[in-house]
């Protein structure tokens, strides 16, 4: 086991208490968005075993059949494939989609054809790889994700009364699912934008005065005000009013897959996501919006945002082990459970087939390594093997073929891979 020691990003939308609190540490009054904890080479994690801080991706570059497993590097090749992080939204993100693997592949491939510097704020693909994410709650949580029916989007822009949005609702309403949505997305984001900032002004007032009232789509509306608050006259606005709005409840995880149109707008998570940077915007967001090629990744479908609960309820039955909560999703690069653990109960062991990095996020959990081969500096040496405790917000990578055990009290999140 290897303690981490992890970098805090503090991107303008974070949270400037979320992450100090869960951390026990002072606000310093700057936003804290996000830990980060693994081998992304953006921030990667560190770890010490005994000769001084080294990047986890250094550690895992030097001898990835034991640090891995052979079996994870047949799969996913010498690296980590996943980035666990803890993400604090003190405010909205940008409307974002990600691309799929293919896409990714052939995206990059052409700007780098095509000389367009790593760097350039044009640049739609920094690597070859997909983006599909997970979120779960901690705290209560806001997002918008994937298109709404039609008709229901269509009715929720008509109850604003304004009267530039009305072709919009004509459109929702008349023409097959797809094709509305495509067309009414694209005049959005193609729009002249003085005039969709005159739309954006008004239909945010009706949404302010909305939400504040009864009825079925007050919290929608109440959510796209504080959008509009935000982010005045962005045209991301009103292709906000096109989504699903959902709020999680602690323990409640949204998977984000290829295409789908989201944006996380208020609370605390644990999300893990396949290792890349690709991201096309669609509004909310200072930053390029590419819209021809954003149309051409957006997948025009509607549908439940599907919130996932864990797969298996940890047992009841006194002094039993708590059994792992997986949230199932069709990825391989990730694989996100939890273990709620009770004091007293029977430590509960962990796979060790695959690496994992284990998160603490309530009370306190003993990590017991039971084949004692733990290289983690200044862990403790037990009667049969090696110790070491996890408090709230720490995190601990965990090499393939390691024997772990949890006890405690506390709440702990497993990120590894699919074996």
């Amino acid at each position: 086991m290897d303690r981490l020691a992890n970098t805090v990003r503090p991107y303008a939308w974070g949270s400037t208490t979320a992450i100090p609190e869960l951390l026990g540490n002072e606000p310093t009054g700057e936003p804290q968005a996000e830990i980060w904890m693994g081998a992304h080479p953006g921030a990667p994690s560190r770890i010490d075993r005994g000769t001084g801080p080294l990047p986890l991706s250094e550690v895992l570059a030097a001898d990835p059949a034991a640090e891995l497993g052979p079996e994870a590097v047949r799969h996913f090749g010498p690296r980590l494939p996943f980035l666990l992080k803890v993400l604090a939204a003190g405010s909205p993100l940008s409307l974002q989609v990600h691309p799929d693997l293919a896409q990714a592949k052939a995206g990059f491939a052409d700007e780098e054809a095509r000389g367009v510097p790593i760097d350039a704020p044009h640049r739609n693909y920094k690597d070859a790889n997909h983006k599909p994410e997970l979120i779960c709650a901690l705290t209560p949580f806001d997002g918008l994700c994937g298109f709404r029916p039609p008709a229901e989007a269509a009715d929720l822009l008509a109850g604003l009364d304004v009267d530039t949005l009305k072709p919009y609702v004509d459109i929702l309403h008349a023409a097959p699912e797809a094709d509305a949505l495509r067309e009414v997305l694209t005049a959005v984001l193609s729009a002249e934008r003085t005039a969709m900032a005159e739309t954006v002004e008004l239909a945010a007032a009706a949404a302010e005065r909305l939400g504040a009232l009864d009825g079925p789509h007050a919290p929608s509306y109440a959510a796209y005000a504080s959008i509009a608050r935000r982010y005045p006259g962005d045209p991301g606005v009103i292709a906000a009013m096109l989504l699903n709005y959902v709020r999680l409840q602690p323990g409640e995880a949204l998977f984000l897959g290829a295409g789908i149109p989201h944006a996380y707008l208020n609370g605390l998570g644990v999300e893990i996501m396949a290792n890349s940077d690709n991201v096309l915007r669609c509004g909310l967001t200072p930053k390029h919006v590419d819209v021809p090629e954003l149309l051409r990744i957006v997948r025009f479908e509607s549908g439940d945002p599907g919130v996932l609960h864990p797969a298996v309820p940890h047992s009841a039955t006194p002094g039993a082990p708590a059994a792992e909560e997986v949230y199932e999703t069709p990825i391989d690069e990730f694989r996100l459970s939890r273990y709620v653990l009770t004091v007293g109960a029977e430590p509960s062991p962990l796979d060790a087939r695959t690496p994992q990095i284990l998160l603490c996020t309530a009370g306190t959990a003993m990590l017991h390594s039971t084949d004692g081969t733990s290289r983690a500096a200044g862990a403790a040496a037990g009667a049969d093997g090696t110790e070491l405790l996890l408090g709230r917000g720490e995190s601990v990578f965990v090499p393939a073929g390691e024997r772990v055990e949890l006890s405690g009290g506390a709440t702990v999140f497993r990120a590894t891979v699919v074996a």
